[in-house]
């Protein structure tokens, strides 16, 4: 059977673009290695936020009497049921893909890809071959590369799964360990120190620039830092392994002055690389275009090789789920939509799922400062909201960059409960070239959180009636 499209990689964008193409009546096929979903869904964004669920759970039970509430005993937790509940949301997001897949009809095949076409070939060839060897031959007309990222490996070190951890690995652990070493506090490392400290795991978090989460707005990651010092765990920023022992019984760290560090296991959370393995034969691979490692592509979402195009983590940072989805409905729409120009991301929110949450989305103050952009700021705090007293989270604030003579949004800036909600109206905003007069004009509901960039706007107006 020839297809209109052959997508490789069943993720947030094979998955997405291969419905979008289903939709406008081509035949599309979606290969997946592992499990429809891909790593967000299986090993990445849903699993970690089912775990987080849970520590935040266990933390405001821990809270109780403050809410005028009480029970007999301790907390206390089952490791491996918190475990299996992640595991399980996975099954159930992943099934539902398959029904989507079912009732839009897309094929769907299971087993690695290959492409093996001559690169100025009108029709594509990809073999498939199952896990137990057999292939398959795909022919199409076009094909879309979604195979995603994989973790980055320390140099010298490799992950086994039971002392040396990247963030798949740390899905799957069956033991809550006593101590843990993370290294790389961006968004994955953040969210798992936040995690295990919340289960009573001692953890050490290693970055080695100056903050944690680089790239959000620093006043965000300062509050974060102290929340995190607050809460028990070590912190330690400009900070470099220098030195890696990895033993039965645990690892050992060196780092910058000479510092020993010990833990039962270690994460690495270094950032992500492009997932290329066996994806093209080698005549085809010479031809493949990169750029820093990231497969490289046009304004069509296009590679160098004619008739493959690529979208989501593939092609480089963002490397988020939403940025991906995104990317593969553009190339799609570009390649079967008459006229249709694909639009190139160039703006989109960032979110981290520890508590406090942080959200952000455009340029950060130091950011705009860079850049020599005439700006002013508007920010308002959580403990001046009625609701988020009212509810217990008092701890945050919302930050705005406004480009000034017209209060147009440059950046927003969320730390605190719900942020990774409450960024939504700020994205739609910056999408419609709204300022702080239509912010300001907009009657947000009394008693919300929302009402924070209301008054965020307001403050940057130089008028806030709550502080």
């Amino acid at each position: 059977m020839e297809y209109d499209l052959i997508i490789i990689g069943g993720g947030p964008a094979g998955y997405v673009g291969a419905i979008r193409a289903a939709q406008l009546g081509k035949k599309v096929v979606c290969v997946e290695m592992e499990r429809a979903g891909g790593t967000c869904l299986n090993w990445g964004c849903i699993p970690t936020k089912a775990l987080l669920k849970s520590a935040e759970v266990k933390q405001l039970m821990g809270h109780l009497g403050d809410y005028g509430l009480s029970f007999q005993g301790e907390v206390s937790f089952d490791f491996g049921k918190i475990m299996q509940r992640s595991r399980g949301v996975s099954d159930t997001m992943a099934k539902g893909i398959e029904y989507l897949f079912r009732s839009k009809k897309v094929d769907y095949v299971l087993g690695k890809a290959q492409i093996q076409s001559p690169a100025d070939g009108p029709i594509k060839k990809v073999v498939v071959t199952a896990s137990d060897g057999k292939t398959q031959t795909l022919t199409g007309k076009a094909v879309l590369i979604c195979t995603g990222a994989k973790a980055r490996q320390l140099p010298g070190v490799k992950s086994d799964g039971e002392i040396v951890l990247t963030s798949r690995e740390a899905l799957a652990v069956k033991k809550l360990p006593k101590s843990i070493i993370i290294l790389g506090a961006g968004a994955i490392g953040c969210e798992f120190a936040y995690f295990f400290n919340s289960f009573g795991s001692k953890v050490t978090l290693v970055e080695m620039l100056p903050q944690i989460l680089p790239v959000e707005d620093t006043e965000v990651a300062e509050l974060l830092k102290k929340s995190f010092i607050k809460g028990g765990i070590e912190v330690l920023t400009e900070t470099k392994v220098e030195k890696t022992e990895v033993s039965g019984k645990g690892v050992k760290l060196t780092v910058t002055g000479g510092k020993t560090l010990e833990a039962e296991q270690l994460l690495i959370a270094i950032g992500v690389e492009a997932n290329l393995d066996g994806l093209l034969v080698p005549d085809l691979k010479s031809k493949l275009e990169l750029d820093r490692g990231y497969v490289k592509t046009n304004d069509r979402y296009e590679t160098s090789i004619k008739g493959v195009y690529a979208a989501g983590d593939i092609i480089g940072p963002p490397w988020l789920a939403h940025v991906a989805s995104h990317e593969a409905v553009e190339a799609v729409e570009g390649l079967f939509v008459p006229g249709k120009k694909p639009h190139k991301v160039t703006n989109f929110p960032g979110c981290t799922y520890c508590q406090p949450q942080i959200a952000s989305i455009g340029v950060t103050e130091k950011k705009a400062k860079e850049q020599g952009l005439k700006f002013k700021v508007g920010k308002f705090p959580y403990r001046a909201s009625g609701k988020a007293v009212a509810a217990g989270d008092s701890e945050g604030f919302v930050k705005l960059i406004l480009g000034e003579p017209h209060g147009e949004i440059l950046g927003a800036h969320i730390v605190g409960a719900d942020a990774t909600e409450l960024i939504a109206e700020l994205g739609l905003a910056m999408t419609l070239e709204a300022t702080t007069d239509e912010l300001s004009l907009t009657i947000h509901a009394h008693p919300t959180l929302s009402e924070m960039v209301h008054e965020a706007a307001l403050a940057g107006e130089g008028k806030p009636i709550h502080i």
